[in-house]
């Protein structure tokens, strides 16, 4: 009499530890002590086929030549549908090669190649396929899930290099002879109040920071214009909060409250500063106001001041994005900043295990929009431009122009 019960319960207990092999061998085995009729039996109770256990039967019985670690003979098993189906492969990749994305008549052109997607086109072709094998040649085909990139920068200088190569010349001679060096540049400005930002942070389950739905300014509360200086030597920030507009005059005023809050003290020797800013916004190469501030600047502390911008579509190289702006924006995250005192305390609280420590305050003075500097202004600025790409690489003299020495 068939034992069902045992056979069931030692076939639910082992299959999941042996292989393909391993659990027709078992079921021959069973089978065998059964006797006449073991093999429908067998193949009832475990839900195997009778000709697998036919087969283990025959295993057990004479020598498979099988070698060892196999579980079938050489090409046993079902082929796999590029092998049944040669068009399968290179549809696929048709629809999913990059250069098919100008097509206008590529199936996929307007729509998210999921593999939902890619499958269902395939099937449309004639192609029996379901959206788990679509994944696996992908994958195959060394295919993975990407996002964009931000590489392109536009129109790339044919002097961008050297102009890099110029800039850490010159702040690499500053920084061994201990000139101040800054970074400088604009924040993204942020609105104020209680908007999304975004990042995650740790709360207790179920319980998000609730915010607004539409990101529209809030009048009373405006935009948050931060700008920094980034001490390289120091590995410190210094960044002014504003609350009007971002020219030339407030990034100059964020550079002097700099400089008098720790500046002079932290180089009592300097005899010139070194600058390096992006080609455009509030310190661009072009903007006249920018140059008449850092006159004004240079004449008040009394030293020289060297600028250096970087070139055209460049401006993520730049230093202080990476050494201060990112961790900013780190230490912020998912917290709505629904006043300037909590702006200025978020980036007041910014630190990193290399030592960077940032000093932030706020600055409530209007800055006009609009100010023309004529040139009679302009041009007694004492300003002598550099060799290379004086348009970039200029020195600003204190007093007047008359008085200025050649800039070696």
């Amino acid at each position: 009499m068939i034992d069902s019960d045992r056979i069931s319960q030692r076939f639910a207990l082992l299959s999941p530890h042996l292989d393909e092999r391993e659990r027709r061998l078992f079921a021959a085995t069973e089978a065998n002590s059964v006797g006449y009729g073991g093999i429908a039996a067998v193949a009832r109770i475990t839900g195997m086929a009778p000709s697998t256990i036919g087969r283990g039967r025959r295993e057990l019985s004479e020598d498979t030549g099988l070698e060892a670690g196999r579980v079938r003979r050489p090409g046993g098993g079902r082929k796999s549908l590029v092998e049944t189906n040669p068009g399968l492969l290179p549809a696929l990749l048709a629809l999913v090669e990059p250069t098919a994305r100008g097509d206008p008549m590529s199936p996929l052109r307007w729509t998210c190649k999921s593999l939902r997607r890619l499958a269902a086109e395939l099937q449309v072709q004639g192609h029996a396929i379901s959206r788990t094998v679509v994944g696996e040649l992908l994958a195959q085909q060394n295919f993975s899930l990407q996002a964009n990139r931000k590489t392109c920068e536009g129109c790339e200088h044919p002097d961008r290099d050297a102009q890099f190569a110029h800039i850490n010349q010159s702040v690499s001679a500053a920084l061994a002879a201990h000139q101040p060096v800054i970074s400088v540049d604009t924040k993204k400005k942020e609105l104020v109040g209680d908007f999304k930002n975004a990042g995650r942070e740790w709360r207790a389950k179920g319980t998000p920071e609730e915010v607004r739905v539409h990101d529209f300014v809030i009048k009373e509360l405006g935009r948050a214009v931060p700008y920094g200086v980034y001490d390289i030597a120091a590995n410190a920030g210094w960044v002014s909060v504003g609350v009007d507009n971002d020219t030339a005059s407030f990034a100059v005023e964020t550079i002097r409250r700099w400089w008098y809050g720790v500046g002079r003290i932290r180089y009592p020797d300097a005899k010139y500063l070194v600058i390096t800013a992006d080609g455009g916004g509030s310190n661009g190469s072009r903007v006249r106001l920018w140059k008449r501030e850092l006159h004004r600047l240079a004449n008040e502390i009394g030293i020289q001041v060297k600028v250096h911008h970087l070139p055209p579509g460049t401006s993520k190289w730049h230093r202080i994005e990476h050494r201060l702006f990112s961790f900013i924006s780190q230490n912020w995250r998912a917290t709505p900043l629904v006043s300037y005192r909590v702006i200025v305390e978020l980036i007041s609280a910014t630190t990193t295990n290399t030592g960077l420590t940032v000093h932030c305050e706020l600055d409530d003075t209007a800055y006009p929009k609009g100010i023309v500097v004529p040139d009679e202004e302009m041009n007694a600025i004492n300003l002598i431009r550099a060799d290379f790409h004086g348009e970039w690489n200029y020195t600003i003299h204190p007093g007047n122009r008359s008085d200025r020495a050649v800039d070696s």
